[in-house]
Parts: structure tokens; sequence; C-alpha cells
């Protein structure tokens, strides 16, 4: 990879301590804010930045996701969300976030078989989820599982050979919908369901879910579609938590398969990937359609702890870019299932309304966000909450392996080491046990 530098542009640091100063380059990019290379700070003045969160600080260097919150912009590769969402398909948008480029017919229509032969997971690995309780969280059964897909897998953890991490690529995203789907049937005491090969890759998902070996299992074409822009939606989100996660994992050298169970064991946060699971529980604390305006009306008040999830975004400033094409799906998959008297459902339709209507949400941009719709259709198509998060890890698996690869890639990539601001005690000395008051 390369970066565009001009030498001329720098940026000057007086400490005004001892009035030295120390000079240092601005990177600019194609396109969003440039950066200060600060890599050479702390040679020269013994001083570290200090960034909690690391809001302000960019770690990396990638071609992969552009955002713009501001504008309300994602670009997956130039490419704008919402066009991938209407034209494209999920294994598209894989292709694309791991090469760089969509696929011609021909290599769409081997990167298909590719992600159909891997689709199934080692038989003995079905053996993992009898050890989990049946109540135990999804979620935590995709960690253990993913984690244990490096001691099934040998011939592609060698990260240093760019054919193993293509075979671990491949096999990451093609088994995560078989693993999820076991994971669900596991949960409510199904037998699994073997992936097959004449279907897509959301019909496939939504087969191993829901079909059962008693009866043949149709799958919906609306909602393979809408699960397929579900998919692409949630597909990469540039350097966030979990991202962020994989990466540091990653530059330890880590395997593929750790890497990416430790970007789900983040995801799992609710201030994260949880965000489509509080929208529920939200809609079931408010309970009926009536109580909206008492609870629009906290949500308003500065000093009511109440709030209204699945509305604005950390990042976006504007419209969530992703939001309106789930919207639209949203309303497609409750027409088709006829959905009209869910109580749940009406109280999100009439809070959607309220919140593209309300000057106090257009002022503030409190638009409905992804998670807002995502909750919604998800639970009209009959999963259960605890696995909202399962689904939106099954669909971040390529945007982690993709930048992980990237990562791994990049000659300038050094293993994670954040530095702190220590506030702790100063040097004491040692007193002996019987000494100690």
């Amino acid at each position: 990879m390369t970066q565009t530098k001009d030498v001329s542009n720098t940026v000057t640091l007086t400490d005004n301590r001892t009035g030295k100063q120390v000079t240092m380059p601005i990177l600019d990019g194609k396109i969003g804010p440039s950066v200060i290379d600060i890599r050479k700070l702390y040679a020269e003045t013994g001083c570290f930045t200090y960034d909690p969160g690391f809001t302000s600080t960019g770690s990396c260097e990638s071609q992969i996701t552009y955002i713009d919150g501001d504008e309300g912009v994602l670009l997956h590769r130039g490419y704008s969300i919402d066009e991938l969402a209407a034209k494209s398909t999920f294994p598209e948008v894989c292709f694309l976030l791991l090469n760089g480029h969509l696929p011609t017919a021909a290599e769409s229509a081997e990167f298909d078989s590719i992600l159909r032969r891997h689709s199934m997971v080692h038989e003995q690995l079905t053996r993992f989820y009898s050890g989990f309780r049946r109540d135990a969280h999804p979620m935590a059964i995709m960690c253990g599982v993913v984690g244990a897909l490096s001691a099934f897998y040998h011939d592609s953890t060698d990260i240093n050979k760019p054919v193993e991490r293509k075979i671990a690529a491949h096999r990451l995203i093609a088994k995560m919908p078989t693993i999820a789907a076991m994971a669900y049937k596991y949960s409510v005491g199904q037998p699994f369901m073997y992936p097959r090969n004449d279907l897509s890759y959301a019909e496939n998902f939504l087969y191993m879910t829901f079909g059962t070996p008693c009866e043949p299992y149709k799958v919906n074409p609306i909602l393979a579609k809408a699960m397929d822009k579900i998919f692409i939606l949630h597909a990469d989100h540039e350097q966030n938590a979990s991202t962020s996660t994989v990466r540091l994992a990653g530059s330890s050298g880590a395997n593929p398969f750790a890497c990416i169970a430790a970007g789900i064991a983040s995801l799992w946060g609710p201030a994260h990937g949880g965000a489509n699971e509080a929208v529920l529980k939200m809609l079931e604390e408010i309970g009926t359609v009536d109580r909206i305006p008492e609870c629009v009306r906290r949500a308003k008040d500065k000093n009511d702890n109440f709030r209204l999830m699945g509305f604005g975004h950390r990042v976006y400033k504007n419209y969530d870019p992703r939001a309106q094409v789930m919207r639209q799906a949203c309303h497609e998959v409750l027409g088709e299932l006829g959905i009209k008297n869910e109580p749940l459902l009406d109280i999100a339709m009439e809070l959607e309304r309220i919140a593209l209507t309300d000057e106090y949400f257009i002022e503030k941009k409190l638009y409905p966000n992804v998670d807002f719709y995502s909750g919604i259709i998800l639970k009209a198509m009959g999963f259960p909450t605890s696995m909202f998060t399962v689904l939106f890890a099954l669909a971040r698996t390529v945007g982690w392996i993709s930048q992980w690869k990237e990562m791994i890639e990049d000659p300038v990539q050094k293993i994670g080491r954040p530095r702190q601001l220590y506030t702790g005690e100063t040097r004491r000395a040692f007193v002996p046990l019987a000494e100690r008051g």
C-alpha cells in the first residue's frame, strides 16, 4: 500500500516547558480527514498522545471501507452501500471486500462454488455443541466453536502463506452460516440441518435455521432477499471495536480463526453488536402504542434516564445510509408476512413515524438507524433476540477477515501496543506481612 505524502504539509508541536519544537508530517488520504503522523513523537519528545477510546487516532491505513459520518456516506472499495444492497448479492460483496473489485461472471461463479464446497463443518466439530448447556447464549457458542476451527483446519493457519490465508478466509465466510444455524438448532433442541449446494448463501442459512427433516422447507424469496440485504449492510464498518479487536489480535501473529473468535467476543458487547437486541427490549418496555407519547416526552427530558434505542448513531451525524435500505426491506418483509397486529411492530412503526416528522428528532438528527429496522425484520422472520448478534457476526465475518488480510499484507503494520497515562502509586518499599499495620 502507498500513502499520499506531501512533505510541505506539516504540523509543529511546541513544548512550552522546554521550548522544544517537533515537526510532524500530515498524511493525506484520497478522501476523508488527513492524519498527523506521530510515530516519532515519543522518540523526540518523551511523550505519548492521550486518546481514550482511540476516537481521534488512526490505527492503520486501509483501502476497504470509507465512512463520512457528517454526510451519511458508507463506501465499500468505492461503491456506495445503498447501490451494493440494491444491485449486488452478499457473496459478490464478500468477493469485493476480499479482492478489491467486483467479480466478473466467471469469478462470481467460481467464488459461489468455493463457498458451497466449504459450507460444511467437520463432523467432529458438531459434537462441541453438546458440551454447552441448552440455555447457553448463542454468542457464547459462536465464540467457542469458531475458536476451535483452528484445531480442525491446520492447513490454513500459517498466516505467512498467501494460499493458506485465502483458504482460511473462504472457510470462515462459508462455514459461519452453518455454525450460526447449528447454534440456533441446538438452543431449541432440533436436529442440525446440513447445507445444500443448490441454495444461495442467504437461502441456505434460512433453510439450515428453520428447516426440519420432518417436511420439506421452501425458502420464501422475499425473506431470502431481505436476509441477503441484512448481510450486505453489516459486512464491514471501518475500524469499529470488533474490527480493531481482530486487527489487534492478528498483529500478534494469531491464526485467523482465533482472531475472528476475538472479534465475535467484542461484538457481543451490548454497546456494539447488541444494539438491535436493545431495540426490541425497548419496544417491550414501552408495551403499547398509547404509551409512546409518554416515552417520547421522557426521551426528550435531559434529566430522565430513559432512552429510545435505535435512533441516531455514534458515527453518522446524518441519516445512516444503511437505514433507508433496511427500512424498505422491513416494510417488504412485514407486507409479505401479513403482519399487521403485532404489538411490538405496531409500536416500532409509530415510533418511526414520529421520528421522521417530529421537529425535535429532525433537529437533533435522531433518525432511525440500521439497528432499529434490523431488529424488527429479524423478529418478524422468527429469530429470537438472542440470535440477533449472531447474525451480525455472521455478516461481519467477511469484513473482519478482509481487514485481517489487509493488515497481514501491510509491511508497515507492527504488533499492537497501546501506551497509557499512568496515575497509580509511585515506587513503594515492600513491608513484611508481620509489620503491616
